[in-house]
């Protein structure tokens, strides 16, 4: 080989490794701005007083997982032991995230030694103390879904990380000591587009769902049964307040449990790649393709079980009017026990709530399957 031919080798061998070490840093690069909690202290905790109200024993039948028992599992598919995921689905209509409610909040823990996602749904219409923006027109409280809007950046209100995923992580970490390590939000459009794009979703709707409005008096059903449905149709299934809140918090999790089922069909495992490529452009993560790879792997491996929704026993809550100074109006609010929440997300986020066996799954949760 002349020495031009070794030279020009070298020169290409050198652009292959620093485009190698460029694509691989890009693998690990999130694709948003992290989180960054602060550390909750006692004196961090929201002074925000709650209505009267009886103090519900937890009924759980969960218990510690003794440490030996996974001591010598590593976790699969190359992620960390836990990731804890803010999920959101937001309202806004249009391909930004300028403005819009957090629509869906979901606390998503992934186990990657038993290969096992829990999901749990916080009600929206909680109020609660919202941190880092009371300078900006002296707003320190408000519904739990307000916090997100009033993070990102349409508003302006808001100058920590991560806009509206940021904020509303924040504001769960504070009143409730929830600590996600990565969000997830999705507008509607978005999610109109990636039910579609994986060719409709298959559902099985226990009731009719239903809705019907002065402008629309006929309004719209779906019959009980079996559906194949567009990203239109899901959207309107999970978004329908016609009955309760509770109400559209189950018919979420039908239409995300069929979502999920479809991305992992024999069809839907191969298209996820694409899927990632083609809407990275349209969500608010901070998750990396690294990080991506890992999930879709995982859930690649998980059987029936693997996936358990669940939710706060309804009786824990009571209907409220607080007054927003905000809106300068009287507003239907959640309220709780909130030491009682605060105890349920911790024990969710150590993985002793809910027990996720097929035989022992609490009342409060649902497998997917």
């Amino acid at each position: 080989m002349t020495f031009k031919k070794k030279t020009a080798l070298g020169i290409i061998l050198f652009i292959l490794v620093i485009t190698g070490i460029q694509l691989f840093t890009l693998y690990r690069q999130p694709l948003g701005p992290p989180l960054n909690l602060p550390t909750l202290t006692q004196s961090m905790a929201p002074t925000l007083t709650t209505f009267p109200m009886e103090t519900l024993a937890v009924n759980s039948t969960a218990t510690e997982v003794p440490p030996t028992a996974t001591a010598t599992l590593k976790p699969l598919c190359g992620g960390p032991t836990v990731m804890n995921i803010l999920a959101i689905g937001s309202d806004a209509r249009g391909d930004h995230y300028l403005y819009g409610l957090a629509d869906i909040m979901r606390l998503v823990r992934v186990d990657f030694v038993n290969a096992r996602v829990s999901i749990l749904e916080v009600p929206r219409d909680l109020w609660v103390e919202i941190p880092e923006i009371s300078a900006h027109y002296g707003i320190t409280q408000g519904k739990l879904n307000q916090a997100y809007l009033y993070g990102n950046k349409g508003l302006g209100y808001y100058d920590g990380p991560s806009e509206g995923p940021g904020l509303l992580a924040r504001t769960l970490n504070l009143n409730f000591g929830a600590r996600p390590d990565h969000y997830l939000a999705v507008n509607m459009k978005t999610f109109e587009n990636i039910v579609n794009a994986v060719g409709g979703i298959d559902v099985y709707l226990p009731e009719e769902v239903s809705v019907r409005s002065p402008s629309n008096p006929k309004g719209f059903a779906i019959p009980p049964g079996q559906h194949h449905i567009d990203g239109e149709t899901a959207l309107w299934v999970a978004r329908i307040r016609e009955y309760s809140t509770f109400s559209r918090a189950d018919n979420q999790n039908i239409i995300m449990c069929a979502l999920y089922k479809e991305l992992l069909s024999p069809a839907g495992v191969p298209a996820i790649p694409k899927l990632v490529t083609d809407f990275r452009e349209y969500v608010q993560t901070d998750l990396s393709p690294q990080q991506i790879n890992q999930l879709a792997c995982l859930a690649n491996q998980m059987n029936g079980t693997g996936v358990v929704f669940v939710s706060f026993p309804i009786n824990m809550f009571k209907n409220a009017k607080v007054f927003d100074p905000q809106l300068k109006a009287t507003t239907s609010v959640l309220d709780a026990d909130y030491n009682l929440l605060r105890d349920y997300i911790d024990r969710f986020q150590q993985g002793t709530w809910p027990v996720i066996d097929a035989t022992l799954v609490e009342p409060d949760s649902g497998i997917c399957t």
